[in-house]
């Protein structure tokens, strides 16, 4: 499961921050790591070496990590959308109590206060 994990990591890192990267790097990242171009298929397709396809992989990597580092963006989704998820589950509950209500009122605002 930690693969998968990994897999969704990068992929969220590539959605948030991509637009960040230049063209040539967005492809051959995105033909790699999302689209499950093998390195030697990513060489020939681009006209580089196994190793240079590796070594800009390994780069990107590093890059967007950076980005989230200091950004924190895909952190920050995560957050709301877990906030979100505990407002339907309480929502979706029906009869809500007083607490419950309470409680999304407050996750409502801090939401909203960070938008």
């Amino acid at each position: 499961m930690q693969g998968m994990e990994k897999i969704v990591e990068k992929t969220l890192l590539y959605d948030f921050y991509g637009e960040l990267l230049t063209d040539h790097q967005r492809e051959v990242y995105g033909d790699v790591v999302l689209g499950d171009l093998g390195y030697s298929e990513a060489a020939q397709e681009y006209g580089v070496s196994r190793q240079g396809v590796h070594d800009l992989v390994k780069r990107v990597d590093r890059q967007l990590e950076d980005y989230e580092k200091k950004l924190g963006l895909v952190k920050r989704f995560l957050e709301i959308r877990l906030e979100v998820t505990q407002i339907r589950t309480m929502a979706d509950r029906g009869n809500i109590s007083r607490e419950d209500t309470a409680r999304m009122v407050q996750i409502c605002d801090r939401i909203l206060t960070e938008l």
